[in-house]
């Protein structure tokens, strides 16, 4: 497999997730005080995800990106209370919308543990992720700079074209691919990237800077989401902590499957169809696994994943930096 850290052999090996960790401590104390409710029965159900037990993969991202920059414009390292904000308000977007998610999947089991939609219905979760967005967007509205306003809304926007994007589909097979990636941009890459952009631009003047973050953020969101659709075709439930093809039951073309079309045509009418009639996901799960679709998606991941490491140093050497070079190499080996 291809290692982005290993054309960077200058760089130290630095453990993005150690390093971030430090910044990541009471995150998710300070996300539940944005979620403060008096009802305690939406308090249990806004607070649910907020376990600390996830991958805090984006805060974290965050979190280094906003050390980077800095360090980058004035050789400091200190981190401002706005650039914290983005981060705790990003996974709040991000959190809010795995509820929504859940809801228009109807999916039972998320993280390890049964979803909010099963266990309050899907009324009540509904409501509970438009809470967390609430909340986001007053936490938002207290940094109080309209571009960063701006720049995070349009996340939120992004997140619902991307919704209708996924629930659609191309009649034409050479459009879809392009299709799938808008809607991987929109659905997953666009809160990494501008979030990135959001505390580049609260720690550094220079637009050039800005333009790196994003294209970072977008390039490592994008092969996120690529490596996400090839673990459903890989990994067992228990890694996953979901159901494994889980998009095939859902009617979901990933990359695996549009790569697997290319030596296996026959699966272009079960895409049309959304994989609905009995036998239609176990014997495209087959097409796949008997295809290189898998391997095409990974590769494709890591061509993305090239393209963030190749953007991020071109910023002053740091240990964010070099945190963030390294960080899509955990990127491509997870497991779950």
């Amino acid at each position: 497999m291809y290692c982005c850290g290993k054309a960077h052999n200058n760089e130290k090996n630095v453990d993005p997730f150690k390093l971030g960790q430090k910044d990541l401590k009471n995150i998710y104390e300070d996300i539940k005080k944005e979620l403060f409710v008096s009802t305690d029965e939406l308090k249990d159900m806004c607070e649910y995800y907020f376990d600390g037990k996830g991958k805090a993969f984006r805060p974290i991202l965050v979190l280094l990106m906003a050390r980077a920059c800095n360090m980058h414009f004035n050789n400091c390292r200190e981190m401002f209370a706005s650039q914290r904000s983005i981060a705790i308000i990003a996974e709040m977007i991000h959190t809010a919308s795995l509820v929504h998610d859940d809801v228009i999947d109807g999916s039972d089991s998320r993280r390890g543990k049964s979803t909010i939609n099963r266990i309050w219905g899907e009324r009540k979760a509904v409501l509970a992720g438009d809470f967390i967005l609430s909340a986001a967007s007053v936490a938002l509205a207290r940094i109080g700079d309209t571009a960063i306003v701006s720049i995070l809304s349009q996340v939120i926007e992004d997140l619902v074209r991307g919704e209708f994007l996924q629930l659609g589909s191309k009649e034409n097979e050479n459009e879809r691919f392009a299709h799938y990636l808008e809607k991987t941009f929109k659905k997953t890459a666009s809160l990494i990237a501008n979030s990135c952009k959001a505390v580049s631009i609260l720690g550094c003047p220079d637009p050039k800077v800005h333009e790196i973050a994003y294209q970072y953020g977008k390039n490592i969101g994008i092969a996120f989401q690529l490596i996400d659709d090839v673990l459903d075709f890989t990994s067992c439930a228990d890694q996953m902590g979901k159901p494994t093809a889980a998009d095939l039951r859902l009617g979901l073309a990933t990359g695996p499957v549009l790569f697997a079309c290319q030596q296996f045509p026959e699966l272009n009418v079960m895409i049309m169809r959304r994989f609905c009639l009995p036998g239609d996901v176990e014997l495209a799960w087959q097409y796949v696994q008997q295809s290189d679709g898998v391997q095409q998606a990974t590769y494709l991941a890591q061509r993305y994943c090239h393209k963030a490491v190749a953007e991020i140093s071109k910023l002053h050497p740091s240990p964010e930096r070099d945190a963030l070079i390294q960080l899509p190499e955990t990127v491509l080996t997870r497991t779950k």
